[in-house]
């Protein structure tokens, strides 16, 4: 942990440095979040930390404890399964939108975002990956030319964030994948092509959702045989 220096927005930074040990895996699920601790390690008050703490557990990335306080929430496959059921329909109807609105403008920006994004996977960088994934979906948004397609996504990302994280930092092929997907979409998008972005972007969604929620069930039983043969051990 490094410390912030302080500017305004404090209680967001804080925040976000949070998020993102969450995310990398700095801290895990069910570590202990100790205000003081945190305060001390971000060089900043208190109070930053209790309300970003705040945020973080109205988001459900952090949840109370009995007799341990605040704790980093595990993630919940049912809640990710249907945020992703979700995001496919409006990941439909951006890209469709875009398609129909932002072709022109998704020609000359999209292949730049295309780039960083593999950029990103061969930094290894978990939190470069994340950051461009993020970064082409907003895109979308911004192409679709309806800002409200925006809004309604944003309050889910930091725990989509999350999720990707889990599967992301096992480093294997599921980025490349997932960037080729990518580039199908913007394809469609540049041609002014609405069903085949739609289709693509709903394909895609659905596909990330298959792959990651998988993953958080094989680790969640895997953290369960783990537990049962230690108690088998001491028994």
């Amino acid at each position: 942990m490094r410390a912030l220096t302080p500017q305004p927005r404090l209680v967001e930074q804080v925040y976000h440095a949070i998020l993102t040990e969450i995310t990398e895996g700095t801290l895990p699920p069910n570590s202990r979040l100790i205000q003081d601790e945190l305060a001390e390690a971000y060089g900043v008050s208190r109070q930053p930390v209790q309300q970003a703490l705040l945020l973080l557990r109205s988001h459900g990335l952090v949840n109370d404890a009995p007799r341990r306080g605040l704790v980093v929430a595990a993630l919940d496959e049912e809640h990710a399964r249907n945020l992703y059921k979700i995001r496919s329909v409006l990941e439909g109807l951006a890209c469709r939108m875009a398609a129909e609105n932002g072709a022109a403008r998704a020609r000359i920006d999209g292949p730049a975002i295309i780039a960083r994004g593999r950029e990103a996977i061969e930094s290894g960088s978990v939190a470069q990956q994340i950051e461009m994934d993020t970064r082409f979906h907003c895109f979308l948004y911004e192409l679709s030319g309806n800002p409200l397609i925006a809004e309604t996504t944003k309050p889910h990302w930091d725990y989509l964030r999350r999720v990707m994280g889990e599967v992301l930092r096992e480093g294997d092929s599921v980025p490349g994948a997932l960037w080729d997907e990518h580039a199908g979409i913007l394809d469609a998008v540049c041609m002014g092509d609405g069903d085949a972005a739609e289709m693509l972007a709903r394909k895609h969604i659905c596909g990330a959702s298959d792959i990651f929620v998988a993953r958080l069930k094989a680790q969640r039983e895997g953290r369960i045989a783990a537990s049962t043969k230690s108690m088998t051990d001491c028994a």
